[in-house]
């Protein structure tokens, strides 16, 4: 008999941060920082049925894939306290650009490890499904602190970092009153990214510093502001992002890049969307630019 489960977890722009990987204990990994939730994200279906062995396939938005290495760590974790054999279906659905600093690796492993619990009956807590997905992200290099920002949804400021349970955020009560406008262009690879020991570097200096300032006093200004001034120490905004930049300089609107992607974002007043809008085909008048909110609620079952 086919049991089916599904869950969706929020994308996730992040502005900066401060890479707080030291410790031997993935669940004290992560990272401190600041960024957005919206409510476009990934959802995650894993089906099951019973089988003389267990296996299983992984589809992102239709496609089979044998590079799904967040999944296949998730799913062999689980394998270990299943108690019969199934075959087992998992479909990823991401509404966001994979590899582009919308936390999507992170949510894939939070969805399937929550879905997968509880179709596969594998006896796991919330909690501890939600941080098996936090050590398969940390483990895999695709992330350090997407899964406890997906699991806590809203805009605000991680000051504590760590995995669930363990990090803690302060979030910005004023969402509603704000928008997310982005243009994507290309991926970067998360896991180069954060194995340069040059780039660490140029993060740590000051990203640390930033995140205690924005803890300290949270506002969308400051918020943007910093995480301009991040990505420009950082150095890794391309030309296409840097001529967004400037435009939105002269008109009044600060443009910062997504960690890690070639994906320029605002965020900006629900009043002020069509003049982010009109910024950014004015720039480039093929573009394909999104407006989303901002997901107070955070990832779960569905």
């Amino acid at each position: 008999m086919l049991r089916t489960a599904k869950a969706f977890a929020p994308g996730h722009l992040t502005g900066l941060f401060q890479i707080c990987d030291q410790p031997l204990d993935p669940m004290l990994k992560g990272s401190r920082g600041s960024g957005v939730s919206i409510n476009l994200g990934v959802y995650s279906q894993v089906s099951v049925e019973p089988a003389s062995s267990t296996s299983w396939s992984v589809y992102i938005n239709g496609k089979y894939t044998e590079k799904a290495f967040v999944s296949e760590y998730v799913l062999n974790k689980l394998k270990s306290r299943m108690k019969d054999p199934l075959k087992i279906t998992v479909d990823h659905i991401l509404e966001t650009p994979l590899g582009s600093g919308f936390g999507s690796s992170g949510g894939g492993a939070l969805t399937l490890s929550l879905a997968a619990n509880k179709v596969m009956n594998t006896g796991l807590t919330d909690l501890e499904a939600q941080r098996l997905a936090h050590v398969a992200d940390i483990e895999c290099k695709t992330g350090l602190g997407s899964v406890s920002a997906a699991i806590r949804g809203g805009f605000g400021v991680t000051y504590k970092p760590g995995g669930p349970g363990v990090s803690e955020a302060q979030l910005y009560q004023g969402s509603p009153a704000f928008r997310v406008v982005y243009l994507y262009f290309a991926p970067i690879e998360t896991k180069a990214a954060l194995s340069d020991p040059a780039i660490r570097k140029k993060i740590n200096e000051i990203g640390g510093q930033f995140c205690d300032e924005l803890n300290e006093k949270f506002t969308v200004p400051r918020f943007m502001k910093r995480s301009r001034s991040f990505a420009e120490h950082v150095g890794m905004a391309t030309p296409r992002l840097k001529m967004i930049f400037e435009a939105g300089d002269n008109k009044g609107i600060t443009f910062t890049m997504a960690m890690f992607g070639e994906v320029a974002f605002t965020v900006i007043e629900k009043e002020r969307v069509e003049e982010a809008l009109d910024l950014l085909t004015e720039v480039f008048p093929e573009c394909e630019p999104v407006v989303v909110g901002i997901e107070g609620e955070g990832a779960r079952l569905i």
